[in-house]
């Protein structure tokens, strides 16, 4: 597996609108995610090893912090004719076998993901009420094959950061990841 790391978009960007279909066939949009006062938006996929380390861990952040208020999104942007076992239908079994509570999006046409400069699965950016870009990168330092517990720390630390007021205050490192499986055009 090659690892790639996360592009870092830089810091204050506004989120960039999306409107996509999740598993359930429902529109979400970053304007349904409006009264939230922190939003995470991450990038994942069915297949890719890194994000399969952390999907458990990655299940009890989203139920931690929805029932706080965060809106939290996960987009699949891989090509799923390439792929097919990220295509919508095991998207839909993979989230239904974790409980994953969140909504899991698929960006068949890969322009969010491309508007996100997202790089690679996983992939996190945390946006604050305003839209405003705060953290971006890791969800902590814990890699497959490698002995480190998945915590989801950095993540955690800085939505905790944003729902207390204050800044996120800490280096931020990227995520390292399969990279997106861009369609070949």
């Amino acid at each position: 597996m090659a690892a790639t790391p996360s592009s870092m978009l830089p810091l204050g960007t506004k989120a960039p609108p999306f409107a996509l279909y999740d598993t359930e066939n429902n529109l979400i949009t970053l304007a349904s995610l409006q009264d939230c006062q922190a939003k995470v938006i991450m990038f994942i996929c069915n297949h890719c090893p890194y994000v399969q380390h952390i999907l458990p861990a990655l299940a009890a952040f989203g139920r931690d912090f929805a029932a706080r208020g965060v809106g939290v999104v996960a987009i699949n942007a891989n090509d799923t004719e390439a792929y097919p076992q990220d295509g919508l239908e095991p998207m839909a079994a993979l989230k239904a076998a974790l409980g994953l509570p969140f909504p899991y999006l698929l960006d068949s046409e890969q322009t969010v993901a491309k508007a996100y400069q997202a790089a690679c699965t996983p992939d996190f950016f945390l946006f604050d009420a305003s839209d405003a870009l705060v953290y971006r990168g890791q969800f902590d330092d814990s890699r497959p094959g490698q002995p480190t517990p998945v915590t989801g720390k950095d993540l955690r630390l800085a939505t905790e950061a944003v729902l207390a007021g204050k800044p996120v205050a800490f280096a931020q490192k990227p995520s390292i990841g399969c990279n997106i499986k861009w369609k070949k055009h």
